[in-house]
């Protein structure tokens, strides 16, 4: 049985500056063909720093 590719994905969050991913997230591929970035709390940089999109391995 193969699998259904579906419109939502499951994406990882990944710090600009640590490069650590500390967030997970699902974006509709249909609506958003961009990647995604958001300003988030770092918990090893203890700030606020840009987080963007990455793949889930």
């Amino acid at each position: 049985m193969a699998s259904k590719k579906t419109a939502v994905e499951l994406i990882a969050l990944q710090c600009s500056e640590c490069k650590r991913r500390n967030y997970t997230t699902s974006k509709n591929r249909r609506n958003i063909q961009e990647k995604l970035e958001f300003k988030k709390y770092c918990p090893f940089d203890r700030k606020h720093t840009p987080h963007k999109e990455s793949k889930i391995k």
